[in-house]
């Protein structure tokens, strides 16, 4: 049966958590994630963040919308996106860098595996 997730209704736990401690670069970013869909390979929910950076690599698509606080995103090759609310932007397979929360930080995401 087909389904509708209606963010503002979705109702989930949050689930804790933080980057790997050889990942992060300055701060101690936590996490808490709400997860709204599960299933197929496929994530959605919302996800909060404290200020922090790490590096990443991502071996998945993610499309993203930034809700509330500050940060960047920057790749590998130097180039950098500005995270602020509104900012809406996917991510795929293969890119790396450093993600940066300057100011606490929520976002809805959709992700989904290779």
């Amino acid at each position: 049966m087909p389904t509708i997730i209606d963010f503002k209704d979705a109702n989930a736990e949050p689930r804790e958590g933080a980057p790997e401690p050889e990942r992060v670069l300055h701060g101690d970013p936590r996490w808490r994630s709400w997860l709204y869909l599960s299933e197929n390979g496929m994530t959605s929910g919302r996800w909060e963040s404290t200020p922090g950076c790490w590096t990443i690599a991502y071996d998945k698509w993610e499309f993203m919308t930034i809700l509330e606080g500050r940060g960047v995103v920057r790749s590998e090759d130097g180039s950098a996106t500005e995270l602020v609310p509104g900012a809406t932007l996917v991510i795929n397979p293969g890119f790396k860098g450093t993600w940066e929360v300057l100011e606490t930080m929520t976002k809805h995401f959709f992700v989904r595996l290779r």
